[in-house]
């Protein structure tokens, strides 16, 4: 598969683990926006939150849960912010489903 972020789940492109369980891996963002910057992917392949169905909500919710553990083991005490980009003008760049825990600074609002 020609995915970036399915050949960082198989490991043929390396990156800085923060989580991987079974179904979903975490890594640190290479061009992060915030002091802590994690990418979250179900290692399942669905382009975007577009491609989901009910049958997707226990991997939903584990992603979910998964960056709040994240967020707590990365004392992100103040607060931090989870964003999903869906679509080109949602300025989503990989075509697949992702998170990013953003925290570590003040984040503004509105975002973009």
């Amino acid at each position: 598969m020609s995915c970036l972020f399915c050949k960082i789940i198989e490991g043929s492109i390396p990156s800085t683990k923060v989580h991987e369980d079974e179904l979903c891996y975490a890594f640190a963002d290479i061009n992060p926006v915030a002091p802590t910057h994690v990418i979250l992917v179900p290692r399942e392949h669905l382009a975007s939150l577009d491609d989901t169905d009910p049958d997707h909500g226990e991997m939903l919710g584990h992603l979910l849960l998964t960056a709040a553990e994240i967020a707590r083991k990365q004392n992100l005490t103040n607060g931090y912010r989870i964003v999903i980009n869906t679509g080109e003008d949602g300025g989503q760049t990989v075509e697949h489903l992702h998170l990013h825990l953003l925290g570590g600074r003040e984040l503004a609002w509105p975002p973009g």
